[in-house]
């Protein structure tokens, strides 16, 4: 990893006008990533973390502050940037070899190029002989195999990750993480990876990112020094491991702690009205 970040926030800010008024989803957001470095976010339920996300890869503008990709400005969806969100992006339309190769189709890749991209890439995430299947055939975690190698066969410089893996089972999600860190391993890509499940978040990152009650902000920065290459189910059972979880979690739990009684003052101003 080099020093210099290919994410760069500076005092990122984004304001949402609604019809009771503006709300302010991230407020004052100072972060870098650097080449090859798998960050994960951690935050209370609707802090806006999936808000950073949305600014880093350009589908959201921010309303104040600096978001810097490879020191440019971001003003659009950057190249090189792959996003895996929490619902797929199958189209159900197509089977399971077109739905990789799309991505590399949608770049001016020739069909004929493109569809053997995609099938070694269909190989490498665990699904060579379903080439042919279509998503209402596939299992959950097969599905998001798929949704896996539609954002890797365009080999991302940059990978945004939405708590990709939360609606699967423990025993599927546990698999899928170590096919995440088998794939991106020695690939260069930066990772920014948003999840509820601080377990996830320190066995996948290199470094832990907290966020505070919204509007979020970073409120601590947490290093993983746990070798590589990793186990996830091995990692969690170690005491390395489990001396950054109650690092990570002291911190964590006082903003969740305040999340709550935001969201029972909330919901009390609404009884009084």
């Amino acid at each position: 990893m080099t020093d210099d970040p290919v994410i760069r926030l500076r005092g990122a800010t984004k304001r949402f006008r609604g019809a009771s008024g503006v709300h302010t989803a991230v407020h004052d957001l100072t972060m870098d990533v650097r080449p090859g470095e798998f960050v994960a976010v951690v935050g209370p339920t609707g802090c806006g973390k999936s808000t950073t996300l949305s600014l880093v890869s350009g589908l959201e503008p921010a309303s104040a502050g600096e978001v810097l990709v490879r020191g440019e400005p971001v003003r659009g969806i950057p190249a090189g940037v792959g996003y895996m969100f929490q619902q797929d992006a199958i189209q159900p339309w197509r089977s399971v070899l077109d739905n990789v190769a799309a991505g590399p189709r949608w770049r001016g890749t020739p069909k004929a190029q493109a569809r053997e991209l995609a099938r070694g890439w269909v190989e490498r995430v665990g699904l060579g002989g379903f080439e042919g299947y279509y998503p209402h055939q596939l299992s959950g975690g097969m599905r998001k195999r798929v949704a896996l190698a539609q954002t890797l066969v365009n080999e991302p410089e940059i990978l945004l990750m939405d708590e990709p893996f939360s609606a699967l089972d423990v025993q599927t999600r546990g698999l899928m993480q170590d096919e995440l860190l088998r794939l991106w391993a020695g690939s260069g890509a930066a990772v920014i990876f948003v999840t509820h499940d601080l377990e996830e978040a320190i066995a996948l990152a290199d470094r832990v990112v907290v966020m505070t009650a919204a509007p979020a902000t970073v409120k601590a920065s947490f290093d993983v020094p746990l070798a590589r290459p990793r186990d996830v189910e091995e990692v969690r059972l170690t005491a390395e491991f489990l001396d950054i979880y109650r690092e990570v979690w002291d911190s964590l739990r006082e903003e969740v702690a305040r999340s709550r009684e935001q969201a029972v003052k909330a919901e009390g101003g609404r009884r009084v009205a």
